[in-house]
């Protein structure tokens, strides 16, 4: 494959994590090592023992000395974690530094935002881990097997959909300054439900991009730095899907 042909494939994708530069190191410095699928693994395994372990200690923390213990590390979580998702995005080269601390941050988020959730639905965080996990590998094995093939209308589908989503996010984040928000995004009724389901499905299938960026890069022999890139991609789209599903199982629950 030559430059043009190598841009061309890269230039293709509808994740806003990965561009045409994502990849360009392969092209320019052939003496740089090398990403690997298994490398790649490695790194999206360790990201998550890296979460569960922040996530647990603001789990038990939240259990001992309630909520209000744990809210400056939920905030400080988020905060530090948005932060440094913004400087791996656009510091691809920092991402083995930036990355797994982008994990251990939102796992102290997660961890707090699970145990609210749990003190008030026994069981559902573990009905969420579940079924994220199941999304995952299930979405993999369609994606290996050709089951869902990531060309161009898929990718501008899920691109058009994420984008559209986190819009309406931010327009309910700016109404709630004023008082308001758009009610269907927390309501428990079936339209509720509905907009929940379709997040949710948004949201798995940006795992099918991460999927196919990953194993092209590595198959073009992307930069090593990269596996941490993908790892960190991939672990965004989780943490995202995870977040969905227990919003979505409270809502059920709450019916």
């Amino acid at each position: 494959m030559n430059s043009k042909q190598a841009l061309q494939t890269f230039g293709r994708s509808g994740n806003p994590m990965f561009s045409e530069k994502t990849f360009s190191e392969t092209i320019i410095d052939v003496n740089i090592k090398r990403m690997t699928l298994q490398g790649t693994v490695n790194k999206v395994g360790f990201s998550l023992l890296l979460v569960l372990l922040t996530a647990s200690y603001t789990w038990s923390q939240y259990f001992a000395n309630g909520p209000t213990s744990v809210a400056p590390y939920m905030i400080g979580g988020s905060i530090v974690g948005l932060i440094f998702a913004l400087i791996t995005i656009f510091k691809r080269t920092w991402a083995p530094i930036t990355a797994p601390i982008y994990a251990l941050a939102k796992g102290f988020a997660l961890g707090g935002i699970s145990a609210m959730y749990e003190s008030q639905f026994g069981g559902i965080t573990m009905q969420a881990v579940t079924l994220t996990f199941a999304t995952m590998f299930g979405l993999l094995f369609a994606y290996k097997t050709g089951i869902i093939k990531p060309d161009k209308n898929f990718l501008l589908m899920v691109f058009a959909g994420t984008f559209a989503i986190f819009a309406l996010y931010l327009v309910n984040f700016i109404m709630m300054f004023f008082g308001t928000s758009i009610g269907f995004i927390h309501d428990n009724g079936l339209f509720g439900i509905g907009f929940s389901l379709l997040v949710v499905a948004i949201a798995a299938l940006n795992l099918v991009l991460d999927f196919d960026y990953i194993e092209q890069g590595a198959e073009q022999g992307a930069p090593k730095y990269l596996e941490w890139y993908g790892a960190f991609s991939l672990m965004v789209t989780l943490i995202w899907l995870y977040l969905e599903i227990l919003r979505l199982l409270a809502k059920l629950r709450s019916r």
